[in-house]
């Protein structure tokens, strides 16, 4: 019974709302939740008002608000739609000449015109992938007491921002960041794309490698099910889940997928053009030092073999022999055991220098003075990654999670639940990640797309149509359009999983054009929008923020890629930091804020206190807090300082009275006019705050235009979007 209303769980509204409560607590239907069930083909309903709809999307919202007697909301004013497309895709606001031209342009097609405009912006690739950089935990650094620097990450973020420029199909992305060595080893992009595996926070000195090693397993498996299939699987590493349908056995079978792999932390990831020049240079560069070489690997030689025996001597029996039987004679399971444990047993130049004698300390030191003189080699590009390594690792289920009383031992495989279901059950007999990167990415997957289609819905209506992101399990929120939900993931997949695609679909309707005035019965019947009767009102991220300063100042530097830099922080924050040197190049202090360097035990401090997220965890939604320390930074913090006098400048020069500065200045930066209240206002403002070394006219008005910059900065009407 439950089972076929399940699959009709899409052809009543309040049919479906009921099985969604019923089913979410009742943890014996677990495997009857709405969200592991298949997709189905979801017919676009009938409305009354077919003059609203101009996309099938609509027809879904206004199916639900007519089932309730509600009304959409009027359509947004142009000059405040082309604000909220061009802050909703790329993160900056629009000029004053791109808001006139969209609000003149009455000729049909305009709006779609704009969103293509836009989404052919490099620009929008930043500003989209600084929501993919929240899911995967980016950061430059370590984290933990020394949170040393990963001087290589910053190509991860590079490759999520061409990715998203290019609208490189969305299965094709999931494929190359958990499998992209397997399945493309000689793509420098799919190497770099493994890297997401390995962005958590990694304690590098830890006593304990073995336990390193699980607790990446442990991230990454925790990460890839919560990003990619919206399932909170942790909770079932210690113990069979408690309220979702996953078993400690589903969970290491999971993992078990990325056993073999060896976390490279420093790979060369070059062209195929940069591999031949610096394999050139190379060969001329070892011909020429091959004497002095051969010298350094003479003295340093019994040095690294009796640091080697002494590490190795302090591991198993079962360890010892491994290391110790030549490669060619060692079974796959010996080859296992030293492939996990070379780290162990790894000797660094670090300590073969402090075990040298005085003597050939010396005589290293002359080569070395040798070999300084003799240009090296630039060095090939460098990304952190996952290796594949063909290895039989095994996998065993450990009691609360210890690996120090392992249980039974299991095979990578798929949760059970999630393929019950299927028409053709996928088990992986295959010990690959590209058996689960394909699992993952599939058609017959119906989590993946809904998942997907749901946070592009949430980045435009500040708000999913499942309010939980990253978990559509029987605890997370029942969505409040399932129907609607189904129709998005099966148009995703049908256009090829181009994410642009969606993007124009969405903003195409009626529903994401709507203003987000709320009508009085919207209010009174549904005061959360959960209808969506109207637009949400939703403030700027930090990000954003900091952007549309620079942007609307005029001093945004727009060059894009390469290592994170740091701008400047107050020198109250920069008195006790250790871990923050601001960039040499005064002009990579106004980079845009995607490339400032995520360190993650101290964030930008600006971005700080407007909720950026914690870095050591997938953030599936950047929290909204409302603090004075906001405001304080908006009134008083050297980046709307400085943005206020560069914007000012920029007012003063733009008009001759002061009536057009005023109108100029509303139009840069918050894309409308003033009206003849605000007008009348900022005039008296002006009036009060003159600048002193000039006399002032009521015409010319030589105000001090700073301060009208900086009070418009503090508006609502730039801190949010309408």
């Amino acid at each position: 019974m439950i089972r076929s209303s399940a699959n009709r769980l899409f052809c009543s509204p309040r049919v479906s709302g009921l099985l969604l409560l019923f089913t979410s607590f009742v943890p014996a239907l677990a495997g009857e939740h709405w969200a592991f069930q298949p997709a189905t083909k979801v017919a676009v309903p009938a409305v009354r008002d077919t003059t609203w709809t101009k996309t099938p999307i609509d027809r879904f919202i206004l199916a639900q608000l007519e089932s309730v007697a509600l009304k959409p909301s009027v359509p947004v004013r142009p000059e405040l739609l082309v604000r909220r497309m061009s802050l909703g895709l790329l993160g900056l606001p629009p000029s004053p000449e791109e808001v006139e031209a969209f609000t003149n342009d009455h000729s049909p097609g305009a709006d779609e015109r704009l969103i293509d405009r836009l989404l052919a912006s490099p620009h929008y690739g930043e500003r989209w992938a600084r929501h993919w950089l929240d899911l995967a935990r980016y950061a430059e650094s370590d984290g933990f007491e020394h949170d040393a620097v990963r001087p290589h990450s910053w190509r991860y973020r590079d490759y999520v921002v061409a990715t998203f420029n290019s609208d490189k199909p969305y299965d094709q992305f999931i494929r190359e960041q958990l499998a992209g060595d397997e399945l493309a080893p000689g793509e420098p992009s799919a190497l770099v794309a493994t890297g997401f595996n390995l962005l958590g926070p990694d304690m590098v000195d830890s006593a304990d490698q073995i336990q390193r090693r699980i607790n990446t397993l442990n991230d990454m498996t925790d990460t890839v099910s919560s990003v990619f299939l919206g399932l909170t699987l942790g909770c079932a590493r210690c113990h069979d889940h408690k309220s979702e349908p996953f078993t400690q056995r589903d969970y290491f079978s999971m993992q078990a997928f990325f056993a073999g792999a060896q976390f490279r932390r420093e790979q060369p990831v070059p062209t195929e053009g940069e591999r031949a020049r610096h394999d050139r240079a190379k060969a001329d560069y070892d011909a020429l030092t091959l004497p002095q070489r051969k010298q350094i690997e003479d003295i340093e030689a019994p040095y690294r073999k009796k640091l080697f025996d002494e590490k190795l001597s302090m591991l198993s029996e079962d360890v010892q022999i491994a290391h110790r039987t030549p490669k060619e004679q060692r079974t796959m399971e010996q080859e296992g055991t030293v492939q996990e444990t070379a780290p162990q047993v790894n000797v660094t130049d670090a300590e073969v220098t402090k075990a040298l004698s005085k003597e050939d300390k010396s005589r290293l030191t002359a080569i070395a003075a040798q070999l300084r003189k003799i240009p090296k080699p630039a060095s090939l590009p460098m990304a952190m990654v996952l290796h594949n390594t063909n290895s039989s690792a095994k996998t065993w289920v450990l009691a609360r999670g210890d690996y120090n009383n392992p249980r039974e031992q299991v095979q990578p495989d798929f949760p059970a639940v999630l393929v019950a279901n299927r028409s053709s059950s996928a088990t992986a007999a295959k010990s690959q990640r590209a058996a689960f990167a394909e699992w993952v990415a599939s058609t017959n997957n119906s989590l993946t797309a809904r998942v997907m289609v749901n946070r592009i819905w949430q980045h435009h209506f500040g708000r999913g149509l499942v309010a939980s992101p990253s978990d559509f399990g029987t605890r997370g929120q029942p969505p409040t359009h399932p129907w609607l939900l189904d129709w998005l993931a099966g148009e995703f997949v049908r256009s090829g999983w181009r994410v642009k695609h969606m993007h124009k679909l969405i903003m195409l309707s009626s529903a994401y054009q709507q203003s987000s005035e709320p009508r009085h019965e919207a209010l009174a019947r549904d005061p959360e929008n959960k209808l969506f009767s109207r637009q949400n009102r939703v403030r700027l991220e930090g990000e954003a923020l900091r952007d549309s300063l620079l942007a609307i100042s005029g001093r945004l530097n727009s060059h894009m890629g390469g290592p994170g830099v740091s701008p400047p922080i107050p020198a109250d924050i920069a008195a006790t930091a250790k871990n923050w040197t601001a960039s040499a190049r005064s002009a990579d202090h106004h980079r845009r804020s995607i490339y400032v360097f995520a360190r993650r035990n101290l964030r930008f401090p600006f971005l700080e206190v407007f909720d950026a997220p914690d870095s050591n965890l997938s953030c599936p939604e950047r929290g909204r807090s409302t603090t004075a320390p906001q405001s304080l930074t908006l009134l008083n913090s050297e980046e709307v300082m400085a943005a206020a006098r560069a914007t000012a400048d920029g007012v003063r020069n733009a008009a001759a009275s002061a009536s057009d500065r005023i109108d100029f200045a509303f139009r840069l930066i918050l894309c409308r006019e003033p009206t003849a209240q605000e007008l009348a206002l900022a005039q008296d403002f002006i009036k009060t705050n003159y600048r002193r070394d000039k006399p002032m006219d009521a015409n010319s008005a030589e105000g001090d235009y700073s301060e009208l910059c900086r009070a418009l900065f503090n508006l609502n009407a730039f801190v949010y979007t309408e």
